[in-house]
């Protein structure tokens, strides 16, 4: 973590407002929708309408790279009068960054009043019965198990109440438009409960056999902290989750979750696009 960063985990609020003036500066127009992509899901949306930037010059810090996330912020139009803010790549605990700043998508997305905060992942199937890699799952619910919070500290009362309720984590309509569209576009899609882990490490046979017994379907290093800090300030949420691998029943590696991801991508492209160009998903 930079000094830079240490200081705006303890000033959550200053690394929104930096963000934000430094998003104003650039003359873009305010989103109407935030999209996050996971590892190996960076695909492409729509038509750009501006030049894409580094995450970390988009954000004014330095940034650790991963493979399999481009770290490109990009804005693209999926539907016409509809801007989307669209990450291509995210930040992650695991790499050494603060809360505060790995959830600024989330946060952003609030601060801009946008309809929508969608996010993608890779994530570890724990039902062999049911599931294979490559598999669509839509995100109905989470479990976070990372033993943190985006909500800790003294937040501005504006962001929203200060125990924010999550029994509609994900929002009902934009769960029905993936469904709809799923269904229009011939796309299986699975259903399940996300349990969100700090990682890096890939889960053992007994944490597998756990995540079964506390009900989650998939497991993965992202998206939960980034849903409570948009929920806390009132934007409907939705997530994809791209079953790369099935926990602890096989060796598993970075490689292989990339080569899914890669082998799933246009399925991804038609659904995600489908969901942005329709009007639906911008309504208040």
């Amino acid at each position: 973590m930079s000094s830079q960063e240490s200081d705006l985990a303890e000033r959550p609020e200053a690394a929104l407002a930096a963000a934000l003036e430094r998003y104003r500066a650039l003359g873009w127009p305010a989103p109407h929708a935030v999209l996050v992509s996971g590892s190996g899901l960076s695909v492409d949306i729509g038509t750009p309408l501006r030049e894409p930037m580094h995450l970390g010059e988009f954000l004014g810090l330095p940034v650790q790279g991963i493979e399999g996330h481009p770290l490109r912020v990009e804005l693209v139009e999926a539907l016409s009068g509809h801007p989307v803010l669209y990450f291509r790549g995210r930040l992650h605990g695991y790499q050494g960054h603060p809360t505060s700043v790995t959830v600024l998508p989330a946060r952003l997305a609030g601060a801009f009043g946008a309809r929508a905060f969608l996010q993608t992942n890779a994530s570890g199937g724990v039902c062999p019965d049911s599931q294979r890699p490559g598999d669509l799952m839509l995100v109905t619910d989470q479990i976070n198990l990372t033993g943190m919070t985006p909500l800790r500290g003294e937040l501005p009362a504006s962001w929203g109440p200060r125990f924010p309720i999550m029994l509609d984590a994900f929002d009902p309509r934009l769960l029905a438009l993936a469904r709809a569209k799923a269904s229009e576009l011939d796309i299986r899609l699975l259903e399940g409960v996300y349990a969100g882990l700090t990682g890096p490490a890939y889960e053992t046979a007994a944490e597998a056999r756990m995540l079964r017994t506390l009900g989650a379907h998939a497991t993965g290093m992202s998206t939960v902290l980034e849903v409570i800090a948009a929920r806390q300030m009132g934007v409907r949420c939705f997530a994809l989750s791209l079953i790369t691998n099935i926990s602890a029943t096989a060796e598993s590696d970075h490689a292989e979750v990339l080569a899914t991801g890669r082998a799933a991508a246009e399925r991804v492209q038609r659904l995600l696009g489908a969901m942005l160009g329709d009007a639906s998903l911008y309504a208040s």
